[in-house]
């Protein structure tokens, strides 16, 4: 993985103010994996969950933004956040089960060193008219459809990704971009994937959202 810092493109779609809106700082990033705002003051790390309904339908994301350098720790989640994110999207394919994409999910998270990290938190699922329609979990027999949006959420304490993004007959758009932030590259040699610009095509590399340094 390395960050990339290249301007980007996307549409742009007004929506309507969020319906979900979350927020910690610091320590309660931590604490709490659905943060209710509170008055507590940021020192040097913030996350932002925001749900926002256009149309009727419900798109998710969350950012996270860090003053001065990240910690060896934090780091390392982020990292390992961002290939277990990679996973979901990757295998969110029209035909797998939300059981084979949660179990492929799981090996990440193993293999990155978080092995009991998913049982902390709902891993996120199908969207729609609501943030997510389905939960994820072991097993389930639910199949994966091609026009679809799946909004993914596989936190680590202390660090978590979202994104909504449509699923395509050969690939996913993710619909929730913010190009002028920091992505993290991810490369997947030998598979198929859809880019985070508009058109969906064949791609070897994957473009996440990282922390944002400042």
């Amino acid at each position: 993985m390395r960050p990339d810092n290249s301007p980007g493109g996307g549409r742009k779609q007004s929506i309507s103010p969020p319906i979900v809106s979350l927020i910690a700082t610091d320590e309660r990033i931590f604490a709490y994996r659905h943060p209710l705002p509170t008055y507590k003051r940021l020192d040097k790390y913030a996350m932002l969950v925001l749900c926002g309904r256009q149309h009727g339908l419900v798109a998710s994301v969350t950012r996270l933004v860090h003053f001065g350098a990240l910690s060896e720790e934090l780091r390392t989640k982020a990292n390992a956040v961002a290939l277990i994110d990679a996973t979901y999207l990757t295998q969110s394919r029209p035909g797998a089960t939300l059981g084979e994409v949660f179990a492929a999910a799981q090996g990440m998270y193993e293999q990155t060193g978080f092995a009991n990290e998913w049982q902390l938190h709902h891993q996120g699922g199908p969207a729609g008219y609501e943030a997510r329609e389905v939960i994820a979990n072991p097993g389930m027999s639910y199949t994966v459809a091609a026009g679809q949006p799946y909004a993914w959420n596989p936190p680590i304490t202390g660090c978590k990704p979202e994104d909504t993004a449509l699923v395509g007959e050969a690939g996913f758009e993710v619909v929730t971009t913010t190009p002028l932030l920091p992505m993290t590259v991810i490369d997947i040699p030998g598979t198929t994937i859809g880019s985070t610009a508009v058109d969906t095509v064949p791609y070897t590399q994957l473009k996440l959202p990282t922390i944002y340094p400042v």
